[in-house]
């Protein structure tokens, strides 16, 4: 029996143009994904029949990466599914950790690269960001240039990003779920459609991977009233692409009088916001009384990791 874990992620700024190839900022989060694997008769998910339409990433992970017999697969899980953090990514990166456990060959690049090459699989066109966030843990900035702290390279098709490590501060932030679960690939092909059709879309884009760049150093710097400002125009740019909605706007609005910044995080359409602030508490309940679910959440945190073998 293989026991693994990865953190859920939170995406400080880039997100959809990082699908782009422009740069783009995740942390990884104390909200983490377990995932048991032994074998078995038959393959099972909590008990459950090991399906493409109820588990797609597990399904695919374990099509292209397993040659051994059944398994069984029992997931626990903090995240949200459907939130927005990275729900998919840490149950296909913590999977695919017991595989490589159980081959005696847990590696975390080759995590982080089969975990992108399923994601891409499943939701037709994705980024690393999120499978490399679960995979690394702590920070990664991807961007489209080599350059100091690089974790790993990834090609596909004509685009390509390169993972470094992003060494973020400890930051809280509070996040407010709206409770309604969006699916990412949908998102991520309407985002790619309206870029393609429009040159106004494509500027919007750019201008996400400049702010992306900015926050870099900001966060460097550790300059949490600027980054808070950065992250704010972002949401303002991801709202007119059209990923966010009337309930991720409510709760940031109702976080930003009391934040540095705030902004959706990750697909959009419903999801999660998040909140840079030092009044995580307050923020909490100004949330709450919108109708979001708040979680205080602490970055710097470990990625995939086996936990017992």
């Amino acid at each position: 029996m293989i026991l693994t874990s990865a953190p859920g992620k939170i995406i400080l700024l880039g997100e959809h143009a990082v699908v782009f190839g422009k740069p783009a900022i995740a942390l990884g989060i104390d909200l983490r994904l377990s995932c048991t694997v032994s074998e078995a008769d038959k393959s099972t998910v909590n008990g459950y029949p090991l399906t493409y339409q109820y588990h797609p990433y597990i399904h695919t992970a374990m099509r292209d990466y397993w040659r051994g017999g059944p398994l069984s697969i029992e997931i626990s899980s903090e995240i949200p599914s459907g939130s927005g953090l990275g729900s998919s990514a840490a149950v296909t990166v913590a999977f695919l950790a017991a595989l490589g456990a159980m081959s005696d060959d847990f590696d975390v690049e080759g995590v982080a690269r089969r975990a992108f090459n399923v994601e891409s699989m499943v939701q037709g066109r994705a980024s690393p960001l999120d499978t490399s966030a679960s995979s690394h843990g702590h920070g990664i900035f991807v961007d489209s240039s080599p350059g100091d702290d690089l974790l790993w390279h990834i090609r596909q098709d004509s685009r390509q990003w390169y993972v470094h490590h992003c060494p973020a501060p400890e930051l809280t932030f509070v996040i407010g779920f709206t409770g309604i679960r969006a699916s990412t690939g949908p998102l991520v092909a309407r985002v790619r459609r309206y870029v393609e059709r429009t040159r106004f879309a494509a500027e919007l884009v750019d201008e996400i991977g400049q702010i992306t760049q900015e926050g870099m150093a900001r966060l460097r710097e550790r300059d949490v009233e600027a980054l808070g400002r950065l992250m704010t125009r972002d949401h303002n740019l991801l709202a007119i692409l059209g990923v966010s909605s009337r309930e991720l706007q409510t709760l940031v609005d109702a976080a930003l009088p009391l934040s540095y910044g705030a902004k959706l995080t990750g697909a959009g359409g419903g999801g999660s916001m998040i909140a840079l602030t030092d009044r995580p508490e307050e923020v909490s309940k100004a949330i709450r009384r919108r109708g979001g679910i708040p979680y205080i959440v602490q970055t710097g945190v470990d990625g995939a990791r086996v936990e017992r073998a």
